[in-house]
């Protein structure tokens, strides 16, 4: 084997497992969003557990963040919750951010 295709091996390595870490942090992303809707929406108990998968599946509805900030700003509307634009993506990015922090320091 040459130094080129250790050098490649090791580039799709890094790849799968940043990939990996992607989707982790997505995830956890996912389910602190849906327990901070779930709380404005007044859902407790397995009402809410419900909500955090049906906030994780709505992200294989497309790719990128939109189709989860769409599903629960839908969430809001259709409940009447008044909240923005600005804070639901201020949310997810403030849980993207320490689902990153948490899964680099091992938790």
């Amino acid at each position: 084997m040459t130094t080129f295709d250790d050098r490649e091996k090791g580039y799709e390595k890094k790849f799968a497992h940043d990939a990996d870490l992607k989707f982790k942090a997505e995830s956890r992303r996912n389910k602190a969003l849906a327990e901070w809707a779930g709380g404005k929406l007044g859902l407790t108990g397995a009402a809410l557990e419900d909500y955090i998968k049906a906030v994780r599946k709505a992200d294989l509805a497309e790719k990128g963040d939109d189709d989860v900030f769409g599903k629960v700003k839908a969430d809001f509307a259709a409940k009447g919750v008044a909240v923005s634009d600005a804070d639901i993506r201020k949310v997810m990015g403030e849980a993207l951010a320490k689902a990153v922090t948490d899964i680099e320091s091992g938790k």
